[in-house]
């Protein structure tokens, strides 16, 4: 790739490397400042997802444009770089699929769900989302991976370490049958079934249902349908990169390195997109970015008046006189 091409690309994971951290960021700042969602089983699995999103811009990010060729490592240390995206999308995929799994309880079993789904339990199943996911992502560690470097990555002085680039240590092989097929296509295929019977449950109770109840319906409808949303950008970000590994399989020569290099773009664009879905779709998340703001912008505005010049405070004070004068008409 010329190296313009290069440069775009790198500039572009930047940009997209600070929207995922300032994003996720607020996202997990909502959160955690507000006590209604802290008390929430389903927002555990959402700050599972947001701490994913933002380690992909402060971690996978930088990495991936490191194993492009521009570090060089011994090679079990080239793997183990490359092992870090995989691990966080695992965990992305697994927190999609525990949400999904706790709405469908919340949907099938409402009455017995506050009981059974704990914020405790819930961040022990978080626990475990990212247990899995270093295991199933660290597997080219254990010996699935390209057990010698290529040509390409030798040097004439054998004590240098060889050039890191992720397809020269990563199965093809592991990333298609593996890490595609059984650990991320088969997860969201679970998360889809889950979401079509959640849906077909609330379409049935909405019939059948009270006022009060179809009240308590209507809110799981509206949250399942921005959580189903977050699932159809996530298979729209990362199908792209993982069918241009299929044809890679087959016909490594016919795909030029722009298609990769925009399909691996996409996939990272996803944990930047993420938030914005939070931010337009999950009121609670929109309100509490409003105390955050309401909170934090007031102090900013004083500074601001604080530091102004004399001209300005007397017209302050002017404007205030007035006030004063027209809501005591008598004074």
């Amino acid at each position: 790739m010329a190296p313009t091409g290069e440069l775009v690309y790198t500039v572009l994971e930047v940009l997209i490397a600070v929207a995922c951290c300032l994003g996720n960021l607020m996202v997990i700042w909502a959160v955690c400042s507000s006590g209604d969602m802290r008390r929430q089983p389903t927002f555990c699995f959402i700050v599972s997802l947001a701490v994913a999103d933002f380690l992909v811009g402060g971690v996978a990010v930088p990495l991936a444009v490191l194993v492009d060729g521009r570090v060089r490592t011994p090679f079990y240390g080239c793997v183990a770089l490359c092992s870090v995206v995989i691990i966080l999308t695992q965990a992305s995929v697994h927190s999609l699929l525990a949400i999904a799994l706790d709405r469908f309880l919340r949907v099938y079993i409402p009455l017995r769900y506050r009981r059974l789904v704990t914020v405790r339990r819930s961040w022990g199943v978080v626990v475990g989302c990212w247990m899995t996911a270093c295991l199933l992502g660290s597997t080219p560690l254990l010996g699935w991976s390209k057990h010698q470097p290529t040509v390409s990555n030798t040097t004439l002085n054998s004590t240098c370490p060889p050039i890191c680039r992720f397809m020269d240590v990563m199965s093809i092989y592991y990333m298609v049958f593996f890490n595609f097929l059984g650990c991320i296509l088969l997860p969201m295929l679970c998360t889809a079934v889950l979401y079509t019977s959640i849906f077909r449950r609330i379409h049935k109770q909405l019939r059948n249902r009270d006022a009060a109840s179809s009240d308590y319906y209507q809110r799981e409808r509206s949250l399942a349908c921005s959580l189903v949303l977050v699932l159809v950008l996530f298979a729209l970000c990362w199908l792209p990169i993982h069918l241009i590994n299929i044809i890679l399989l087959w016909a490594p020569s016919i795909v030029p390195k722009e298609v990769v290099y925009a399909g691996i773009l996409l996939s990272h664009a996803n944990s930047a997109i993420n938030p914005a879905v939070y931010t337009f779709k999950v009121p609670r998340i929109q309100k509490a970015y409003g105390e955050i703001w309401r909170r934090y912008m007031p102090d900013c505005g004083n500074q601001g008046l604080s530091s102004s010049s004399p001209d300005n405070t007397t017209n302050l004070i002017q404007m205030k006189a007035i006030q004063g004068g027209s809501q005591n008409p008598g004074a």
